[in-house]
C-alpha cells in the first residue's frame, strides 16, 4: 500500500531550494543551541579557575576571549536560522499559491460550481491558509527538529560530566514530551474546529455582501448582519479555546521543566557538599539542564503555530488532491478506454459530435445523484448554426461544460473531425471557442482591458468593430472616459444589460 507523504514532505516537495533553506536553517540552530552549551561548560570552568583555584586574570583570559567569540557567533547563528527559515517559508508559500491557482484554473469553473465548497471557503484557504504555513515553516518545523537534536548534544555533555544526572534527565524529558502530546491532542482539534468556522465565515460573510442587493430588497439585511455577529462571536470563541489551551500547554511545560531542573539542582547540590562532585561539574550540569529543556519549552509555546499551520496545509493539499484527470495546464475529456500519447493540432474544417455522452455531478453526501446528461448524441456539421433549446436542467450548460473541457467526460464519446476531444491541445481548442455565459464576468478593470481579454494584441478598430457587432458602442462612447473607463468589480458601473454586451462584444473579438 502506497504510504501518505507527511506534510513537510509535501511542502518541500519539488521545491530543493526551499528545503536546502530549511535544513540549513536547522543545522545553524543547533549550531547555536550547541554554543550556548559549550559556552556554559567553560563558564563553569571560569568560575572555578578565579573563585577555587585562584587563577589570574590573565590565566582565565583566553578563557574568557574563547567565550566572548562563542558568543559573538552565536547571535549571528541566531540571526542567520531566522532569516533562513523566514525565506524558506516564503518560497514554499510562493509555490502554494501558484499550485492553488493552476489547480483551480485545471478543475474549472463549471467543476469548482459543482462542488460543495463556497467561494469564500476558497478564498480564505488560498490566502488565510497559506499565510497561517509562515509560522508552521518557520517557527514550528524548525523547533521539533531542535527539541530532538539539541537536548542529545546537551544529554551528552552531561553524560560526560556527570553519568548520575542523565537519569533525571532520561525521565523528565520524556515526560515531557508525553505531556505535550496529551494537551496537543486536546489543542488539535480545537484549532482543527476554528479554521473550519474561519472558512465558513469567510464564505458566509462574501454570501451577504454579494446579495446585499437582495437582502436589501426584501428586508432581510438586518436578520443577516445579526446571523454574522453571531458566528463572529462564535469564532471568538472557539479562538480563546485555542489560545487557551496554547497557555496551558506553556505552563504545564514550564512547571515540569522547573520542577526538574529543580530535582537535578537538588541531587548535585547534595553530592557537591558531600565532596562527590567537583564544583566545576556541578556548576556546569546547572547551566546545562535549562538548555537541555529549553527547546522543548520552545516547541511548546510554538505548538499552536504547528496546530494552525497543519490544519490549514492538509485542507490546502484538500484542494490540490481533488481529482483532475492531468496534472498539467488542461483538463481532459475523453472515454476512459482512450488515452492519448499527446496533445494534437486543430483539425481543419472539423464537425464536432456527442455520442451517448452521460453526465453526472458530484452530489453531497444523503442526495440522490441524477444524471445532467444520459446517452445524449448530437452531430453539428462544419459552418451549420445551431440552436439547443430545453427546460432548465435539461443539460444546456452541462453540453457547453463538456465541450469547453471544464469537466470531464464520465461515459461516451466527443469528437472534432473525427478526432477525441480530450486528444486536442486544450489551449488551440479554446482559441477557437467563443462563449458567453448566463452570467458573464466583468473584471476591475477599464471597459477596453475587459474586451481585449479576448485577444490582448486586438487593435483599436478591431475592438470598437467587435463592440458594434455587440451594440455596445454607442453606450460604451457615452461613459465619462469612454473605452478607457474603469468598471467596477463585476462591472459595477454598468447595467445587467450593458455588461451582457461588454461580454459579448469580448466574444465577437475572439
Amino acid at each position: 500500500m502506497k504510504r501518505t507523504p507527511s506534510i513537510p514532505t509535501r511542502l518541500f516537495e519539488n521545491l530543493p531550494g526551499a528545503r536546502r533553506l530549511f535544513y540549513v536553517a536547522v543545522g545553524v540552530g543547533f549550531v547555536s543551541g550547541a554554543l550556548f552549551a559549550l559556552q556554559a561548560v567553560l563558564l563553569s570552568f571560569a568560575v572555578d579557575g578565579v573563585f577555587l583555584q585562584s587563577r589570574t586574570l590573565s590565566e582565565t583570559l583566553p578563557l574568557l576571549g574563547v567565550m566572548v567569540v562563542l558568543l559573538m557567533v552565536r547571535t549571528a547563528a541566531i540571526w542567520a536560522g531566522d532569516i533562513l527559515a523566514q525565506r524558506s517559508a516564503g518560497r514554499v508559500k510562493t509555490s502554494l499559491r501558484q499550485q492553488l491557482l493552476s489547480q483551480l484554473v485545471i478543475l474549472g469553473p463549471a467543476r469548482m460550481s459543482a462542488d460543495s465548497e463556497r467561494s469564500g471557503e476558497l478564498v480564505s484557504t488560498v490566502a488565510q491558509g497559506v499565510e497561517v504555513l509562515d509560522d508552521y515553516i518557520a517557527l514550528f518545523l524548525p523547533a521539533r527538529y531542535l527539541a530532538a537534536l539539541v537536548p542529545t548534544f546537551v544529554f551528552l555533555l552531561v553524560l560526560i560530566l556527570d553519568p548520575l544526572t542523565t537519569l533525571v534527565l532520561l525521565f523528565a524529558g520524556p515526560m515531557l514530551l508525553m505531556m505535550l502530546a496529551y494537551i496537543g491532542g486536546r489543542a488539535r482539534a480545537i484549532t482543527d474546529r476554528r479554521f473550519l468556522e474561519l472558512s465558513w465565515m469567510s464564505a458566509f460573510f462574501l454570501d451577504v455582501l454579494q446579495g446585499i442587493a437582495t437582502l436589501k430588497m426584501f428586508g432581510r439585511s438586518r436578520e443577516q448582519a445579526a446571523n454574522i455577529e453571531d458566528i463572529s462571536q462564535h469564532y471568538g470563541k472557539t479562538t480563546m479555546e485555542v489560545l487557551a489551551t496554547a497557555f496551558q500547554t506553556s505552563l504545564v511545560m514550564e512547571w515540569a521543566a522547573t520542577a526538574a531542573t529543580a530535582l537535578v539542582a537538588l541531587e548535585v547540590s547534595y553530592r557537591l557538599m558531600a565532596g562527590l562532585l567537583p564544583f566545576s561539574q556541578a556548576l556546569a550540569v546547572l547551566l546545562l539542564t535549562p538548555e537541555f529543556f529549553l527547546p522543548l519549552r520552545q516547541m511548546a509555546l510554538r505548538y499552536h503555530a504547528g496546530t494552525a499551520g497543519k490544519a490549514a496545509a492538509e485542507r490546502i493539499f484538500t484542494i490540490l488532491d481533488s481529482n483532475v484527470s492531468q496534472a498539467t495546464d488542461q483538463s481532459r475529456s475523453e472515454p476512459a478506454t482512450h488515452v492519448a500519447a499527446a496533445p494534437i493540432p486543430l483539425p481543419a474544417g472539423f464537425d464536432i459530435r456527442f455520442d451517448r455522452v452521460s453526465y453526472t455531478y458530484p452530489s453531497s453526501e444523503g442526495e440522490e445523484r441524477r444524471p445532467a446528461l444520459r446517452d445524449f448524441s448530437l452531430t453539428i456539421g462544419a459552418g451549420q448554426t445551431i440552436a439547443l433549446v430545453g427546460p432548465s436542467g435539461a443539460g444546456k450548460t452541462t453540453i457547453s461544460s463538456l465541450l469547453l473541457r471544464f469537466i470531464e467526460l464520465q461515459s461516451g464519446a466527443i469528437t472534432v473531425g473525427g478526432v477525441p476531444l480530450g486528444d486536442i491541445d486544450a489551449a488551440a481548442w479554446r482559441r477557437q471557442v467563443a462563449w458567453v455565459p448566463q452570467m458573464p464576468h466583468l473584471f476591475y478593470g477599464s471597459v477596453l482591458e475587459n474586451i481585449r481579454m479576448a485577444r490582448p494584441d486586438a487593435s483599436m478598430e478591431e475592438v470598437n468593430a467587435a463592440a458594434r457587432a455587440a451594440h455596445a458602442h454607442e453606450f460604451i462612447s457615452a461613459l465619462p472616459q469612454g473605452y478607457d473607463t474603469p468598471l467596477g468589480e463585476r462591472g459595477a458601473r454598468l447595467s445587467g444589460g450593458q455588461a451582457q454586451r461588454v461580454a459579448i462584444a469580448r466574444a465577437f473579438l475572439k
